[in-house]
This record gives structure tokens, C-alpha cells and sequence, in this order.
């Protein structure tokens, strides 16, 4: 058989269902960890980092520098997806995971035992702002290898649904974070010691976590798309291009525009999950308390996994573009009516608020699991996904909290509704300039057919002869 030709042609290769259900448990596990981490941080700068690091700024100062920092992470996200995508791409997307998981837990424990500006003074906030930096830095390696394992398992015609699995680790991590801070903070309830040391509790707890991440991810296989270049790219003895500059020069437009795309997701998800939380338990806002607001959290993250899960399968049936075209038509009606909404006050309110900006949001983020990956070529696919990814998060997770409590401040929670308003309508008309996506072969980027289908088998049973007499060869 004539390998260079089943590389322009061939459909997903075929993966069994016991290894679908193995890739797709490790690839959720593993954002799920990472995602923890990431947003233990976002509800700690919410609810603790203004008193415990940024004391001297005040209430507002402190919010303001607080959510900055947690902005920083944004700003490192480009770069670890460049480096990480650059390994991903040569030495394989499990290798990768491996050291992203890594440099991300090993961020989150730091940060709880870090001592605040009480004890060293400003070297307590700069040292939080180079640990922040490496979270971000690895979760901007962390996503597009945990979607590419799943996107590259996956069959034609259900990628969309099994992609959603590292998808899920968003609303599961929010969950486990809330949940986390909920437990700690009724435990201390009535005393500082919450503000003291129990807030760093979940932070070190997260080790544990690490560890079966870990585990997990080492005992899965390489993905069959990756293998199948990586022989033939040996069997051809080419001279590869580094995947930034490959990306850089053939796929631009689709990084910038995937990017803009998916902006949305990402200003709607941190101002749900992180400036909501500071919103509603503030005197300004909505005075609920603590409490309250993580209860109504850990219930609107089970919503949002529900959501998630049935955005992805349809997907698999309308199409990834039209799927995310509906996000961000909704989005711009739940951002204009959101904070006239939060004014009418309650509890209840606050929950029903959230969860349709994360309805929003889950909607937007479930088909891009499938999306990104099926938009680039396999011999840099790590590294435009990711890069793509990365960047939607500089304006969408960067800016965007950063702005919000100086908006709120000036003119009025209405100011960061019609901020939301604004990222919808830029995600729009991005997602709108991109190909459909779905019939895609990650392998060859052609449209799927029925020919294909006979030639994913041919490859299948050809590849592992090749990988054995490029060994024997070398």
C-alpha cells in the first residue's frame, strides 16, 4: 500500500471502544486537575487575595490588582502553548500532557503555602505573580494536547461528542473549586481563620490530585493520527519546519480567526465564575454571602456539564460553526439584560443569572473541542490550537476581568454587560469567516466519505509495519 497517499486521504483511524472510553476518562481527569487549580485561584482573588495579598490598596485597589494577576496567566498563555505545542508536534501529545500537568500542580501548591504581604511584605504579590505565570503557561500547553487525545481517537461523526470529554474539565474543575471553598469556609466559619490559612487548603490538596493525573495519563496511548505522521514523515526523511513557523506561515488566518471566535467564551465564563463571586458577596453589589454564592456555583456547574455534554453531540449534527453562531447570538441577549437582572437582588437571582451566562458560555465552549483540531494540519495541529486557544484568552480572560471592576466602579454593572455585549458580537462575526468543520479527516483535512472510510482501515492495519521498518532501518 502506498502510505504517502493514505496521508492526503485517509479518514480518522479507528480506535476500539474500550480505548475510546479510556482516552476520554484521562482526558477529562486531566483538564479537570488542571482546571481545579486554575480556578481555586480565580475564587481565592475573588474572595481572599485583596485582604491576604493587596491589603494596603483597599476594597476596589485590591480587586482591581487581585483580578490582575489572575489576568497575568492570560498574558503567559501564548507562550506556553508555542513551546509546549512546538514538543506536542515532535515528540507526541502525551509526552507533553505529562509536563503541563506537572508545572501546573506544582504552581497550585506553592501558591497555598506562599506567606501573604503581612509576613514578607511585596515580595509576597510578586512571587503570587510568577506563580500565576506558570499556571498560565502550562494551561496554555494543557488544552489543545488533552483535546487533540480525544479529537485524534475519535470517529468520524462522533468527534464532537467525545471531544467534549477534556470539555468537561471546565464546569468539573469549577465544581470541585466551589465545592472545595465551600467546605473550608463553613468549617471556619465565624473566625479568621479562613482568612488565615484555611483558604490554602485546596490549594495543597490539589497534590493529591496531581499525582493521580499522573498516573492516569501515563498509561495512555499516543494518538493514532500523530503516530501515523510521524512515520511517514520518517519513511520521507523530510527536513521538518518548526510547527510555530509552519503555523505562522500557512494558517494564520484560521489562528486569528479562531481566536476572535472563541473571545466570547472566555470573557463570559471568567466574569461568571470569577467577578460574579467578587459582585455578589460585595456590600456594592449584591451583599450575599459567601456561602450563598459558592452553593449557587457548585449547582450552576452541574448545569453547565449538562450543557456541555449536549452542545458537543450537536455539534456532531448542525455543525460546530452553527453551534457556537447560537452562543453568541444568546450571549448578546444574556449580557444585556444580566446585571439589570442581578439588580432586582436575591439569592435566587444571582444563581438564575449565573447560570445563563454559563449556559451561554457552554454552549460556545463545547464544540471547540473538535473544532480547533479539525482546523489545522496533524504535523502542527498542537501548536495552532493551541495557539489559537491561548489567544482568545488575552482579550477574553485577560482584559476583560481586568476591566470589569473598574467599569463597575465608574458606571454601573450595565458597563460590564455591554462589555460582554461587545465580545459576543467580535466572536460572531470571527466564527462566521471559518470553514465548517465536522466531515474533516484529522489526518488529511479532506472531507469525509465513503471511500475514505475503507482507506482509515488500509492505514490502520499499514501503520504499525511502517513504524517497525523505519526502526529497522535506524
Amino acid at each position: 500500500m502506498n502510505i504517502h497517499a493514505a496521508n492526503t486521504t485517509t479518514a480518522s483511524l479507528p480506535t476500539a471502544p474500550m480505548s475510546m472510553r479510556k482516552v476520554a476518562i484521562a482526558s477529562s481527569l486531566g483538564t479537570t486537575i488542571e482546571y481545579y487549580d486554575f480556578f481555586i485561584y480565580a475564587t481565592a482573588a475573588a474572595l481572599v487575595f485583596p485582604e491576604v495579598f493587596f491589603p494596603a490598596l483597599g476594597p476596589v485597589g485590591g480587586t482591581v490588582a487581585s483580578f490582575a494577576t489572575l489576568s497575568i496567566a492570560f498574558v503567559a498563555r501564548p507562550l506556553g502553548s508555542i513551546v509546549f505545542g512546538h514538543f506536542g508536534d515532535r515528540i507526541g501529545r502525551k509526552r507533553s500532557l505529562v509536563m503541563t500537568l506537572l508545572i501546573m500542580g506544582i504552581g497550585t501548591v506553592l501558591i497555598g503555602l506562599l506567606p501573604g504581604s503581612d509576613s514578607i511584605g511585596v515580595a509576597a504579590p510578586i512571587i503570587l505573580v510568577i506563580l500565576r505565570a506558570a499556571q498560565g503557561f502550562a494551561v496554555g500547553g494543557e488544552w489543545a494536547g488533552a483535546t487533540l487525545l480525544t479529537a485524534e481517537h475519535s470517529p468520524i461523526g462522533k468527534r464532537g461528542r467525545y471531544a467534549v470529554y477534556p470539555q468537561l474539565g471546565a464546569p468539573l474543575g469549577y465544581l470541585f473549586s466551589a465545592g472545595a471553598f465551600l467546605i473550608v469556609s463553613t468549617v471556619f466559619a465565624g473566625n479568621d481563620t479562613f482568612l488565615d490559612w484555611g483558604w490554602r487548603i485546596p490549594f495543597v490538596a490539589s497534590l493529591a490530585l496531581i499525582v493521580l493525573g499522573l498516573w492516569v495519563r501515563l498509561t495512555v496511548a499516543e494518538t493514532p493520527a500523530f503516530t501515523h505522521a510521524q512515520a511517514v514523515a520518517a519513511e520521507d526523511g523530510e527536513k521538518r519546519t518548526a510547527p510555530f513557523l509552519q503555523v505562522i506561515r500557512h494558517q494564520s488566518r484560521e489562528v486569528l480567526l479562531a481566536a476572535g471566535g472563541i473571545t466570547m467564551q472566555y470573557s463570559f465564563f471568567y466574569i461568571g465564575t470569577a467577578y460574579l463571586t467578587s459582585y455578589a458577596t460585595s456590600e456594592s453589589g449584591m451583599g450575599l454571602s459567601m456561602n450563598t454564592v459558592l452553593v449557587a456555583g457548585v449547582i450552576a456547574s452541574l448545569i453547565l456539564a449538562c450543557t456541555v455534554i449536549v452542545a458537543g453531540r450537536l455539534s456532531d449534527r448542525f455543525g460546530r460553526r452553527n453551534t457556537i453562531t447560537v452562543a453568541c447570538v444568546s450571549g448578546v441577549v444574556v449580557a444585556f439584560a444580566l446585571f439589570p437582572f442581578l439588580d432586582l437582588g436575591g439569592a435566587f437571582v444571582f444563581f438564575l443569572g449565573l447560570t445563563a451566562v454559563l449556559i451561554v458560555f457552554g454552549i460556545n465552549f463545547a464544540p471547540v473541542g473538535a473544532f480547533l483540531p479539525e482546523l489545522f494540519e496533524t504535523r502542527s495541529r498542537y501548536t495552532g490550537a493551541g495557539l489559537a486557544f491561548a489567544l482568545g484568552g488575552v482579550i477574553g480572560g485577560g482584559v476583560v476581568p481586568l476591566l470589569a471592576p473598574a467599569l463597575d466602579a465608574r458606571w454601573g454593572g450595565i458597563a460590564v454587560g455591554g462589555m460582554l455585549v461587545v465580545t459576543a458580537l467580535f466572536s460572531l462575526v470571527c466564527i462566521r469567516l471559518l470553514p465548517e468543520t465536522k466531515n474533516r479527516d484529522v489526518i488529511s483535512g479532506a472531507p469525509h466519505s465513503a471511500a475514505t472510510e475503507q482507506a482509515a482501515v488500509d492505514v490502520a492495519a499499514a501503520t504499525p509495519a511502517v513504524i517497525r521498518a523505519v526502526g529497522e532501518e535506524h
